[in-house]
């Protein structure tokens, strides 16, 4: 996940990577292999002599974002005793913002009390039996 995080911020050069990560050039170089290999980060030449990439987020590695966000949020809330490391800047208005989940259709914030669990058209069985109308929370 760090190395998606990086990738938002900008971050597109193996030696890049590994200086801000501080692991292993091996360790990297498969981590950003297993991305790439799962569509999340795309591979992509800037030299051929030397043979050089650029990793840079593909849809699907975008589509990330909101888990990042969460993520980093509650690590903001529960892990950071001096206040957030990092704070996003909503482009539009200028102010520190937060991501926050709402509904798709009315638009109103909610929370694991405000929702609750149906099958879905990829439902196993199991999965079907738990599900049947149950809070989250």
């Amino acid at each position: 996940m760090l190395i998606v995080r990086d990738a938002f911020l900008g971050v597109s050069r193996f030696d890049q990577f590994q200086e801000r990560l501080g692991i292993s050039r091996n360790v990297l170089n498969e981590r950003l292999a297993r991305l790439a290999g799962a569509g999340v980060l795309e591979k992509v030449p800037y030299s051929d002599h030397p043979p050089r990439y650029d990793y840079r987020l593909t849809g699907k590695g975008r589509d990330l974002w909101p888990v990042l966000t969460a993520i980093r949020q509650w690590g903001d809330r529960y892990a950071a005793p001096d206040g957030p490391p990092l704070e996003l800047v909503h482009r539009e208005c200028g102010h520190v913002c937060g991501a926050v989940m709402t509904c798709s259709a009315c638009g109103k914030p909610i929370g694991p009390t405000d929702v609750w669990a149906v099958p879905g058209p990829g439902a196993v069985e199991p999965l079907v039996a738990a599900a049947q109308g149950q809070r989250l929370s």
